[in-house]
């Protein structure tokens, strides 16, 4: 005997299997950066591809339009949530900005994460942000739940 269903079923956000994660960061603030992949890394029943571009894996363009289409088409676009690390050095980096505005225009669902042990944040990122958040793996790992389409 066999049954057939005739119901369509949809992964919501929390049961999907893979997160498609872009971390903006700086690469003079790299530490940060590889914590909170560390973070994403140990999370429990959590599984995402990253995005991002490392300082070791750079892209190579030859001009700065150029590195902004590889960021979009490459990075930017494929990733379902944009996340910016809000320490304050994402204030004063050019590329971060960018990358903010490219997420945006992409519609990307941006999640501000507050840095490891600062009591000060980036202004510009906590004005982009659809939602931010502390440096705890629960509250992250909630964060791209909740925003992921």
């Amino acid at each position: 005997m066999s049954f057939r269903s005739d119901r369509t079923t949809t992964l919501s956000s929390k049961d999907r299997s893979e997160y498609r994660l872009f971390i903006s960061h700086s690469w003079d603030y790299s530490d940060e950066y590889e914590r909170m992949v560390d973070l994403l890394d140990d999370a429990n029943y959590f599984e995402y591809r990253n995005y991002s571009v490392p300082e070791e894996d750079a892209i190579d363009a030859d001009s700065d339009e150029e590195l902004e289409e590889e960021l979009r088409e490459g990075q930017i676009k494929p990733a379902s949530v944009f996340i910016a690390l809000a320490g304050l050095y994402s204030s004063y980096s050019d590329w971060i900005g960018k990358e903010i505005r490219i997420a945006e225009d992409e519609d990307k669902p941006i999640l501000g994460v507050e840095p490891w042990g600062s009591d000060s944040t980036s202004d510009y990122v906590e004005r982009h942000a659809d939602q931010m958040v502390g440096w705890n793996t629960d509250s992250i790992v909630d964060g791209i739940r909740d925003l992921s389409p």
